[in-house]
């Protein structure tokens, strides 16, 4: 699970006046706010916020705590979305978006695609020309059914038929990393010569 916390430093601007004889005063210790987001799926983990030997376990989205230097963390509270957004918006647009991954599945023995991967494509194209990505993997599998050297060409000839369909639909392939793992690094991990529709995929990963 990604978890996402955003550390907001808190600017202390100090105005004084200007004089050769005043004393010279220390300017106060720093200050952080430290956030609980979401991840992109919606989905909120936990962090520990430790600080002079004091901890303060952060785990609902937007929970907040604010430590100063040397200082243990205050209590917790909830930030709004709306704060959330007026203190650290333009941060939080900056953040690059997070890979988008899709799982095609294909027929037993073959390089033909599921019907319900087959409807799939149309938002794995989308995602694509949404995003403008700068790298996309392509990886075939097999299940355990067969040989491995086989099943690696197998999974290989479906990895290169899922990277065509993107090149007839404008992906340049420069930016296509083509592998194969054949019956290596099963999705559902089973014993040898198990025949498992899961198993038998294209994982496509765009960035």
């Amino acid at each position: 699970m990604t978890r996402r916390s955003l550390v907001l430093p808190i600017a202390v601007l100090l105005l004084a006046a200007a004089c050769a004889t005043g004393p010279k005063t220390s300017p106060p210790p720093s200050r952080d706010t430290i956030v609980l987001l979401p991840d992109d799926q919606g989905k909120t983990g936990a962090i520990v916020v430790s600080s002079a030997g004091v901890e303060r376990r952060l785990d609902r989205p937007g929970e907040t705590v604010t430590v100063a230097s040397g200082s243990p963390p205050g209590l917790s509270t909830i930030m709004s979305g709306q704060e959330v957004q007026a203190i650290a918006g333009s941060a939080l647009a900056a953040l690059p978006k997070p890979p988008a991954q899709f799982i095609l599945y294909f027929y037993h023995d073959s390089i033909e695609l599921t019907t319900k991967s087959e409807a799939l494509l149309r938002k794995l194209f989308a995602t694509i020309r949404d995003r403008s990505p700068v790298d996309i993997s392509v990886v075939g599998h097999t299940d355990t059914m067969g040989k491995k050297k086989y099943n690696y060409a197998l999974s290989l000839k479906r990895a290169r038929v899922v990277a065509a369909m993107l090149r007839e639909n404008g992906v340049d392939p420069s930016i296509l990393d083509i592998t194969s793992h054949g019956k290596d690094n099963p999705l559902v991990p089973t014993g040898d010569q198990v025949p498992e529709p899961r198993n038998r995929r294209v994982e496509i990963t765009v960035r």
